[in-house]
């Protein structure tokens, strides 16, 4: 009896060491999905973003651009802020979401994270997980700096290390940059060119975004494949995405290796977005060509979702970390070395006049028309933890609000710095009688605390019109800490400007 016993118990021993030995090796095999190291393409990513911004410029010019306040916009913006969530913020881009009124199926994304949709994807998708599908393959486009790469098979790259202050490439000036990356204006649309390599890439980057969002990422095939089906109905789409093979198979292979789990996620919003998008006035893409050759596009266009780009501002602003400055690039100094002095004198510079600390100095910054008011303690090169810039920008267009005006500044600089937020919303102010805007920025500081670690950046901005169609942009920083304290001065400076 004691021996059968324990011939039941070694068979017992046996099944539950066998299944765990199963189990394990299942687990073993069934990894969460995790998104693959981009590489390090000899593209920086401030030449990636300042490739993406003008691109982004030329898209206002030449293409109809739904303004932000749409119900589409807002609507893709929620959805692609839920995607890009997905993504570690160290690997992240500054992305941006728009739509184009164009009646094609389309979608790009430039480098840096600019994203176009046309009004036409949106009403091809039979459901959220579709159109989600497109905006992560065209993330991962961004995520894994197909464009930067492009440079490097095409060994082009010698003339990339001078792009922030604008090189000239085979073609001259922006275009040339341009096309150098495979981005080119056609008829009516901007074409990228990419290879199935990166296609494949770019589906299987974007399907591991898509389960992160919880999103069936064989969507993004459906979508695909649908299109294909159609033809006619969206040959630019399928030319700037060349089939890499069967989507689908390879999409199911990779979600085969991949814990189960349960998609559906799908915003009520869809739907009535969708609706209302068949609402819209939308045109053909040789509408567009025709509108882009007479101007209409660029003297319509809203561009209150617009970026300054390096050909129309004259670069951007280096505010703080605004150019993703490294954490401690301004060495650590006691605040006592950067409180500003009580006693204040008045500055004369080419576009105004404002009163400044006795102790804080008038700096040349590097880009042309940009001043910075600061303790020398404060600053060191471009990045700037105590003070106040002064630049003057040009406005993506004429006629643009005050409010559209601070608003294009803002996304400037957050495009410049992923880690900079806009905290609260853009308040009406006057200076020295002209109305302008006032509002407030977050991000972290290049100036280390005490023990070395980062510390959050406090920005305020004001931007004001000027009559010979620029803007003059007011920024005063100070780390969140010190910031009121250092309140009264900047508003003093403020009221004393004169134009």
């Amino acid at each position: 009896m004691a021996r059968l016993e324990r011939v039941r118990r070694g068979r017992w021993l046996a099944v539950c060491l066998a299944f765990c030995l199963v189990a394990g090796q299942g687990l073993a095999v069934r990894t969460a999905p995790e998104l693959p190291d981009p590489g390090n393409p000899p593209m920086s990513r401030d030449q990636q973003k300042q490739l993406g911004l003008q691109a982004a410029g030329e898209v206002y010019k030449q293409m109809p651009v739904l303004p932000d306040s749409s119900r589409e916009t807002q609507y893709i913006q929620k959805l692609g802020k839920r995607l890009a969530a997905t993504i570690p913020p160290e690997r992240s881009w500054p992305f941006q979401f728009h739509v184009i009124a164009q009646k094609e199926i389309n979608a790009f994304a430039l480098p840096g994270g600019p994203m176009f949709i046309n009004i036409g994807t949106i009403q091809a998708a039979d459901n959220e997980a579709e159109l989600a599908g497109v905006m992560a393959h065209e993330m991962a486009h961004v995520y894994m700096q197909h464009s930067a790469k492009q440079q490097e098979k095409a060994s082009l790259l010698g003339g990339l290390a001078g792009i922030v202050g604008g090189i000239a490439g085979r073609m001259g000036g922006v275009w040339g940059t341009l096309a150098q990356s495979g981005i080119q204006f056609g008829a009516g649309t901007l074409i990228l060119k990419y290879s199935r390599s990166d296609e494949a890439q770019a589906d299987e980057v974007g399907a591991i975004i898509l389960s992160k969002a919880s999103y069936n990422p064989v969507a993004l095939a459906d979508f695909f494949e649908k299109i294909e089906k159609q033809g006619s109905s969206g040959p630019q789409f399928l030319s700037d995405h060349p089939n890499p093979g069967n989507r689908r198979a390879a999409i199911e292979r990779e979600i085969a290796e991949w814990p189960v789990r349960k998609y559906g996620h799908e915003s009520p919003e869809f739907a009535a977005v969708r609706k209302d998008a068949a609402s819209v006035r939308a045109y053909t893409a040789q509408e567009i060509a025709d509108g882009a050759k007479s101007g209409r596009w660029a003297a319509e266009n809203p561009k209150n979702g617009a970026v300054f780009s390096e050909a129309t501002s004259g670069g951007s602003a280096t505010v703080g970390t605004a150019s993703q400055t490294n954490v401690g690039s301004v060495p650590t100094v006691p605040v006592t070395d950067v409180q500003p002095s009580s006693i204040f004198q008045q500055t004369d510079l080419s576009t105004m006049k404002i009163v400044r600390p006795e102790n804080w100095d008038v700096m040349q910054g590097q880009q042309q028309g940009s001043v910075t008011i600061a303790p020398r303690p404060g600053v060191s090169g471009s990045a700037v933890a105590y003070g106040v810039v002064i630049q003057v920008v040009q406005p993506p267009s004429a006629n643009m609000s005050v409010q559209q005006i601070t608003a294009a500044i803002v996304r400037s600089l957050e495009s410049s710095d992923s880690r900079m937020k806009q905290s609260g919303e853009i308040q009406a102010i006057t200076v020295n009688g002209v109305a302008g805007g006032s509002v407030e920025l977050q991000t972290v500081s290049p100036l280390a605390d005490e023990e070395g670690k980062a510390q959050p950046e406090r920005d305020w901005l004001v931007a004001v019109p000027r009559g010979d169609g620029n803007a003059i942009m007011i920024v005063f920083v100070a780390t969140q800490r010190y910031f009121e304290q250092m309140r009264p001065t900047f508003e003093k400076m403020l009221r004393s400007v004169q134009f």
